[in-house]
């Protein structure tokens, strides 16, 4: 894999660049997040390993301005903090993943393995469907008769489950490992993601699609 590296910590930069350059995978790296952005636009990574707190560009502007220039490059963040409002931010604005410092380099390399397989998956498929809603596997947009809605990552991640596991349930627990990996967040955040991605494919029309199934999860229905 091609791994580009936007870290402003010397000591961390230098383990993580040489652990996976070991490795066999090609690095570049930045130091601030203004250099890492030029790199990200200019070149084709597979991976990007992006630190929330760096000069000149935080590492949240460089998530959501690459995910505005239609960027789908994968993102796992690096944070000082194990805030939910910082963590919850970074997915908002298109992170795909999170670690909070200090983390085992092995863990960072299976998460880096486990999304890349995840993403050469989704490539291989364009769009996704149930009834007159279509998702946008590319874009991470839902389209329902002419209204199109774009969607941040957490929404996208949640509407992905629901068609591919419809017409079963989509548990809370495959709910929390599709969003959260390993880091299990409390009811209430679940019932929010849910609410917000309601608010979008749902309300507008007559017919609601998302199902709650009390103390199981959720599903899509026509019914």
């Amino acid at each position: 894999m091609k791994l580009l590296l936007i870290e402003d910590h010397a000591e961390i930069s230098k383990v993580i660049f040489e652990y996976f350059e070991l490795k066999g995978h090609e690095m570049d790296y930045a130091r601030d997040g203004k250099h890492g952005l030029e790199l990200a636009n200019l070149n084709h990574y597979d991976m990007v390993i992006l630190d929330i707190m760096l000069p000149q560009i935080d590492g949240l502007s460089v998530c959501r301005q690459l995910r505005e220039s239609g960027n789908a490059t994968p993102i796992i963040m690096l944070t000082a903090c194990d805030e939910k409002e910082d963590i919850l931010s970074g997915f908002e604005h298109g992170a795909d993943d999170y670690l909070v410092k200090p983390f085992d380099l092995k863990i960072l390399e299976a998460r880096i393995n486990a999304i890349y397989q995840r993403y050469k998956g989704i490539n291989s498929v364009r769009q996704l469907s149930f009834s007159d809603l279509t998702l946008d596997l590319t874009n991470h947009q839902a389209i329902r008769g002419e209204c199109i809605f774009s969607l941040n990552n957490a929404q996208f991640k949640l509407l992905k489950l629901l068609m591919l596991k419809s017409p079963g349930i989509a548990t809370r627990e495959e709910i929390s490992r599709e969003i959260w990996q390993d880091d299990e967040p409390d009811e209430d955040l679940i019932r929010n993601h849910v609410y917000r991605l309601r608010t979008l494919i749902d309300k507008p029309f007559k017919t609601g699609y998302i199902k709650t199934i009390p103390k199981v999860g959720y599903q899509l229905t026509t019914g």
